[in-house]
């Protein structure tokens, strides 16, 4: 199975910090799978290091919030490109299947930070991790991914 990943995940320097998140039973489903390393941030025009990002508003991406970063400088279009992006990478490698790194503002899926700065998390999606549900992607984050004897689950 083809699976789109997080690059952090993967041990990629591409987190806004310039560090990586590796995870290990995600770099254990190379046994299996083929993994796609993405960054939306990257993909969508975004220098490593970058100063954090937040989505203000405080409720996640529906669509209509803006994605700003820690000076106040409007990123949104950066998302916005990234996670289009990461969307066609999925079409055209035909991956119905992505695990992301929670909590950011791209990738996240149940959690991000509430656009304060304050380390305040709220429910709500990152803006590729929306856009990937909407058009039927599977989407994962790193704590939910588990690997037995049946496959990924």
């Amino acid at each position: 199975m083809k699976i789109l990943v997080s690059a952090c995940l993967l041990g990629l320097p591409t987190r806004y910090d310039s560090r990586s998140k590796p995870d290990e039973k995600i770099l254990k489903l190379l046994e299996k799978h083929i993994l796609i390393p993405v960054c939306p941030e990257q993909l969508g025009g975004l220098p490593t290091p970058r100063p954090r990002c937040e989505i203000l508003g405080g409720h996640g991406w529906t669509g209509k919030e803006k994605v700003v970063d820690e000076f106040g400088c409007d990123r949104t279009e950066s998302y916005l490109k990234g996670a289009k992006l990461t969307l066609e990478i999925a079409r055209l490698l035909k991956v119905s299947v992505a695990i992301l790194k929670s909590k950011s503002p791209s990738c996240g899926k149940y959690l991000v930070y509430d656009g304060s700065f304050s380390g305040r998390l709220v429910p709500g999606k990152g803006v590729t991790a929306f856009l990937l549900e909407k058009n039927g992607v599977k989407v994962f984050e790193e704590n939910e991914v588990f690997m037995d004897n049946n496959g990924l689950r």
